[in-house]
């Protein structure tokens, strides 16, 4: 028998792939692509508000709640505990994917839900668009939200009066008193709030009889999973650095850690599980909604990016805004998440630019910046150094290999490699996963 005394490594190591950016990156390709021979792909932090892009066998699935792994019928599906769900939104997502292809079929046999994960309830979401309405009264300008209620969700949350999955599946009288007494502390603080109580407790009275099956202790779950027999296991992280609630550009942010410390948090994982981290990076750079945008060109470049890019949000449709790729903001990134490589996609965006611009320093008055700033008002101000590279007038559609890229190409990969001193391992020329191309 082994000593107690002997630290034990760890059997299993769980992969994460987090955004390096605003978000948008296409994070859900480079899921869908590790995740064909996952075991479990776990969702860790975030609600509805996320919106993943996967295109399978010329099909399009939009993913908001649901992990893109799902598409793996051979995996198990985990939202975690750090999760914030809207259960009709989880219902609905996965019958509008149902109607598109075969993909989705047998969702339920292979999902988990964390009896932890707190609900986002109708009144949140209400909540949230109210909220959006006073900022632009009081301050006129909004934080440019989702009005998913995510934020209120992670508000009651935090002021410990929410309600999570465990109470629903349980005592449903219990769980009614519960929600009651909610509802009236959000009717208390909102004066034009309607909220039909009874008709959505009556719409989740039905839905915890369908949830029941899928839910379970997320704690053991994860414990098992890494401990037992060997297990290759994917965390998918929605949203993006930069938007995190403690690292990014606040208070333009979302409401949870979409940074690596969201995994350990948001599943339940210790420290000392976690392996490789990749950072998903686009080729350039988009941000929804208001915030500062060193790098943003709201001129023919941008309109040509948010054209070539098909730059629209998955969850809100809104437009996305367009700039040159920001390095400072990636190495930012990187700072924090101690990325092991990064996957750069929609390098075939840039095919058609004669010059590419990257940002590679800030300054302020003439004065250059050590590092990111935390202050918004100075991010407003800076001014950008950029480099100039080549750029490669052809399409690099249908490359499959580094080699195939024209030689800007290399160069323009090797050139962000350089500046990170992190490595490239894939890059992205089209929508489906064939047109990832790895590089080690």
């Amino acid at each position: 028998m082994s000593s107690p005394r002997i630290p034990k490594e760890p059997q299993n190591k769980v992969t994460v792939v987090l955004g390096a950016q605003w978000g948008d990156e296409g994070k859900g390709k480079v899921v869908d692509l590790l995740a064909m021979d996952a075991d479990i792909v776990c969702r860790c932090q975030g609600g509805n508000n996320a919106g993943h892009t996967v295109v399978v066998d010329s099909v399009e699935y939009d993913f908001h709640l649901l992990p893109s792994g799902v598409l793996n019928k051979k995996a198990v599906s985990f939202i975690g505990n750090g999760v914030v769900i809207h259960i009709p939104g989880l219902f609905d997502e996965a019958e509008k994917n149902l109607k598109k292809g075969k993909g989705l079929q047998g969702w339920e046999e292979r999902l988990k839900i964390s009896d932890r994960a707190h609900i986002v309830f109708n009144f949140h979401q209400a909540v949230d668009g109210i909220q959006e309405q006073q900022r632009q009264q009081q301050e006129g300008k909004n934080l440019g939200t989702t009005k998913k209620g995510i934020g209120p969700a992670y508000s009651s949350k935090a002021a410990r009066n929410g309600l999570r999955i465990c109470d629903l599946v349980s005592n449903f009288k219990v769980f009614e008193n519960k929600f009651r007494m909610l509802a009236d502390h959000f009717l208390t603080m909102y004066s034009n709030l309607n909220i039909d109580i009874d008709s959505e407790l009556e719409q989740l009275k039905k839905y915890a009889d369908r949830l029941r099956p899928l839910v379970t202790d997320g704690v053991y779950f994860m414990h098992q999973a890494l401990t037992g027999p060997s297990k290759k296991i994917l965390v998918e992280g929605a949203n993006a650095a930069l938007l995190d609630i403690d690292f990014g550009t606040y208070p333009f942010v979302t409401s949870s850690n979409c940074t690596v410390g969201g995994v350990c948090t948001g599943l339940g994982v210790p420290p000392s599980y976690i392996g490789r981290v990749y950072g998903v990076v686009k080729a350039y750079t988009t941000r929804v909604g208001v915030g500062a945008f060193p790098t943003e060109q709201d001129n023919d470049i941008g309109e040509m990016l948010q054209s070539r890019g098909k730059e629209f949000g998955v969850t809100t449709g809104r437009r996305r805004r367009c700039g040159w790729l920001d390095l400072i903001l990636v190495r930012y990134a990187h700072m924090v998440n101690g990325f092991s490589a990064i996957a750069l996609t929609k390098l075939d965006i840039l095919d058609t630019l004669p010059e590419i611009k990257v940002g590679v320093a800030y300054n302020i008055d003439g004065k250059p910046l050590p590092s990111f700033p935390a202050n918004m008002d100075d991010l407003t101000r800076v001014s950008v150094d950029y480099k100039v590279l080549p750029g490669w007038c052809c399409s690099t559609e249908e490359a499959r290999r580094f080699e195939d890229l024209p030689s800007q190409a290399q160069n323009y990969i090797q050139f962000i490699e350089d500046f990170l001193q992190v490595p490239v391992k894939w890059v992205g020329v089209g929508k489906s996963r064939e047109s990832m191309i790895k590089l080690f």
